[in-house]
């Protein structure tokens, strides 16, 4: 069957229209790619007539000719060489379309010619006025050579604007101008000057004179106020010529003169700058106060340290010893757990004789003079627990653990404002130890205490101890804490007035333990002659296993109950029970100068035979001597006198609570007191020497310091012999 002719002429018609359909894609894809084509480069014409028409726009050309100048390596700090004239052709430029550029041409070509109009007329009358001082420096005779010094950054400012190229360059030479002001202005005090702005618009005829304007106007007022240096004239005159012969000279041969004048300049600023200044001296003295201020001549500061030189120290007690509880001998400021009365009267701790660092350092916050001022401050005080630091590690096997602290607060003062006035030595430092446990040689690493007292640091400093080295002239003896520490007057008087009443039975005693250990202790001599005279003293030996020597109560009952102490060295010199013994009011026997007498010269009389007994330890140990019979002999009137003296140097030996104020104490001067104003003294002697030139701060040997505190000077004497190292 064929097929109906309907349906194939319906099959060509979609074949044709759809070969139409695909022809017209073609055409508008064509159509779009050449329209982007078009459309971009359309865009690119107008963006780059755009640039072009700005570029040749009249605000944008300022011809600013300049001279080629030959290149030499003399100096890369020549100055700029402008040509002498400016000129504006506005007939040279385009000519733009638009009647606004038009306008601004015109604009900007009166702005031009008044400002070269302006400038012709300033030259002129710069010109006159140099001409004017010129004479008169020359009839005067003063040419001074400080004209030669070009201050670039003196220039006369205008308020001449341009486009964004030429502000961009007045920001550059600004720049420049300011760093070379800052080198000109150090030579020259007083002086003050401001920064202007340079002007292209000027030639270099027109700088010229106005550099040497400014430099004759600074001349003349320096001449005025009489400021020249008297060994500048010859120089200054040279200079001056060169100068002034500089806008007749070629411009090459002017560049040359001006970099040479300048590297001469800079070579004089820079030894003016290294050599110290006439009227500058060292500040020794602190500032002065009122005339009737108190604590003129006594104000103290007291350092910052970092905490963990001494607060970290009493945080972390239970690291400081390994046998016995420091945090509860540390608590109450430093005095340790509250005692109950002795003889009805109150203000009684067990104190540890190694906390003299935390009760100095309490003491000191409640001082009357104490100032946050350092330069109103005669002296400055250190803050560190020396001997609690040590105390950590004094048993341990690393030494440099012993020193770490130490050195480290060493650096730290090094940098401090404070140090760098008497390079440390109007600084003090209290160390709760004997002298002997911060001796540490570095020949001995292994040997016992560390290296504190030989650093060069402290060796500038005054360090207070409980006992001094007699060959050091640094180290200063404070008396050892006691057990009663009163709050008020009244607590002070009462204790007094008991002493004096008080019934004492024994002729002497004594509270120690033997040294079979140490060959030259006269210790087992004292204690056999003690038992020998068994109705006449009284006897406390400290063996191992007795408690009684630890106990306050015990102690302070031995010494209450006898009219004279015994008190020998030990394993040092010096004894915390000569303390105890004076604060019952005990007279004391010493054997050995270096137990009292050469250590507590601030605290102790000179006279030592009004408060005390001296029986030479040689004649002990040969058994020369009766102890009894020598302090028996002594008329009972002689020692109603000791006796008061030794109970009106109560207040003096031992120290306040830190809690109290100064008004609750009265007249009365603690420990504390009398060592501040030994320091004070120390301090200010020292001063005085620095003053006064003195090549050696201490014209003495320093092994002989002992005799020089105790004396004033370093003749022979008897003491000799106790004195004399091998």
């Amino acid at each position: 069957m064929r097929k109906p002719k309907r349906r194939g002429g319906t099959m060509a018609m979609e074949k044709s229209s759809s070969k139409y359909r695909t022809q017209f894609w073609y055409v508008a894809m064509a159509s779009f790619l050449l329209w982007l084509v078009l459309l971009y480069l359309f865009s690119s014409s107008a963006k780059t007539v755009h640039n072009h028409e700005r570029l040749f726009r009249q605000e944008n050309i300022i011809d600013l000719p300049v001279e080629n100048v030959p290149q030499n390596n003399e100096s890369d700090e020549a100055p700029v060489v402008v040509s002498e004239e400016i000129s504006v052709d506005n007939s040279s430029l385009p000519v733009s379309v638009d009647l606004s550029s038009v306008d601004q041409m015109s604009e900007d070509k009166k702005v031009v010619a008044d400002l070269v109009e302006e400038l012709e007329k300033e030259r002129v009358e710069n010109e006159k006025k140099r001409v004017e001082i010129e004479k008169k420096r020359v009839d005067s005779g003063i040419i001074s050579g400080r004209s030669s010094r070009a201050r670039r950054g003196h220039r006369e400012s205008r308020k001449a604007r341009s486009s964004g190229r030429v502000e961009a360059d007045k920001k550059r030479v600004r720049r420049n101008d300011d760093e070379e002001t800052k080198v000109e202005n150090s030579d020259q005090e007083n002086h003050q000057s401001s920064d202007k702005e340079p002007n292209f618009f000027e030639s270099k005829n027109y700088v010229e004179p106005k550099k040497e304007q400014v430099d004759d106007n600074e001349e003349d007022s320096e001449n005025k106020k009489g400021k020249e240096l008297e060994n500048d004239g010859s120089d200054d005159d040279l200079q001056g010529d060169n100068t002034s012969e500089e806008v007749s000279q070629p411009k090459t041969q002017r560049k040359n003169a001006s970099n040479n004048i300048t590297s001469k300049a800079k070579t004089r600023v820079d030894s003016k700058r290294n050599q110290p200044k006439k009227d500058q001296k060292v500040t020794l003295r602190p500032i002065e106060t009122r005339r009737n201020d108190p604590c003129k001549g006594k104000y103290v500061y007291m350092h910052e340290v970092p905490s963990l030189f001494n607060e970290e120290l009493l945080k972390n007690c239970w690291t400081l010893s390994r046998w016995t509880d420091m945090c509860e001998l540390t608590s109450n400021f430093g005095l340790g757990p509250r005692l109950p009365n002795v003889e009805g009267v109150s203000g009684w701790y067990a104190t540890n004789q190694f906390t003299l660092e935390v009760i100095f350092h309490n003491r000191m916050k409640q001082y009357k003079c104490l100032t946050k001022d350092s330069s109103l401050a005669s002296a400055v005080f250190v803050p560190y627990y020396a001997g609690l630091d040590l105390m950590r590690f004094l048993w341990g096997p690393f030494p440099s653990m012993r020193d770490a602290a130490a050195l480290d607060l060493m650096k730290w003062l090094r940098e401090s404002r404070e140090w760098k006035r008497m390079n440390g030595r109007d600084h003090f430092m209290v160390a709760g130890r004997t002298t002997w446990d911060f001796m540490r040689t570095p020949e001995n690493e292994s040997d016992w205490g560390n290296r504190l007292m030989i650093l060069p640091e402290v060796r500038n400093m005054t360090m207070l101890l409980i006992e001094s080295s007699p060959w050091n002239y640094h180290g200063f003896a404070v008396p050892y804490p006691t057990y009663f520490h009163p709050s008020t007057y009244a607590e002070i008087i009462q204790w007094q007035m008991r002493m004096r009443r008080i019934n004492r039975r024994y002729l002497f005693s004594f509270v120690g333990a033997p040294r079979p250990n140490l060959g030259d202790s006269i210790r087992t001599e004292i204690m056999d002659q003690c038992k020998a005279s068994k109705r006449k003293c009284k006897l406390l030996e400290c063996v191992s296993g007795s408690q009684k020597c630890y106990k306050p109560d015990q102690i302070m009952k031995f010494f209450l109950s006898s009219t004279f102490c015994l008190q020998p060295p030990g394993d040092s010199y010096t004894r915390r029970s000569t303390f105890d013994s004076i604060l019952a009011g005990c007279i004391p026997v010493f054997f050995h100068p270096g137990s009292a007498y050469a250590q507590y010269i601030w605290h102790l009389p000179k006279d030592i035979g009004k408060y005390s007994v001296f029986i030479p330890e040689k004649n002990v140990k040969e058994g020369k001597v009766s102890i009894e019979n020598v302090l028996s002999r002594i008329p009972r009137t002689r020692v109603f006198a000791m006796r008061e003296q030794v109970i009106r140097l109560i207040p003096r030996l031992m120290y306040f609570n830190p809690s109290s104020k100064s008004e609750d104490t009265g007249r009365f001067e603690d420990a504390f007191d009398v060592a501040v104003e030994g320091v004070l003294q120390r301090v200010e002697g020292l001063r005085k020497r620095i003053e006064e030139g003195k090549e050696k701060i201490l014209d003495f040997p320093e092994k002989y310091s002992w005799k020089y505190n105790v004396f004033g000077n370093v003749e022979k004497h008897e003491w000799d012999s106790y004195f004399d190292r091998l």
